[in-house]
């Protein structure tokens, strides 16, 4: 069974950083995808982020390009979401989501149709 467990949310001040982690169980790390999501209070969830390992490639929603990056530990079945100059429109619970199949990263990575398991989010807030 997959299962995904998202970490390390928490309090930052803006311009700050924090780490999110990703822990991955029942599935080849390397031959899949890792996605991630958020959502604000009040809106909808927003993808922001894909990697794939199969084809080495990552993609960044726009909101957090150039902030935000990833790596991962593979021995540890586990991806990192690096969170750096954050604002306060950062505030939300983030979730990891997988696909049910292996592949690679669709082009639309950002919608949420594509993820069969998801892990059970982590809340980030970002003071101003």
């Amino acid at each position: 069974e997959v299962q995904l467990q998202a970490s390390g949310g928490g309090l930052a001040k803006a311009g700050g950083s924090l780490r999110l982690s990703c822990a991955a169980s029942g599935l080849t790390f390397s031959e899949y995808v890792i996605a991630w999501f958020r959502q604000a209070p009040g809106k909808e969830r927003e993808g922001i982020s894909c990697m794939s390992y199969r084809d080495g490639k990552t993609y960044f929603a726009d909101s957090v390009k150039g902030r935000f990056t990833i790596s991962s530990d593979s021995a540890k079945n586990t991806l990192y979401l690096q969170m750096d100059s954050l604002k306060p429109e950062d505030t939300a619970v983030y979730y990891c989501a997988t696909p049910q199949y292996a592949g690679v990263c669709p082009v639309s990575f950002y919608r949420d149709i594509w993820y069969a398991y998801w892990g059970q989010g982590t809340r980030v807030t970002v003071s101003s």
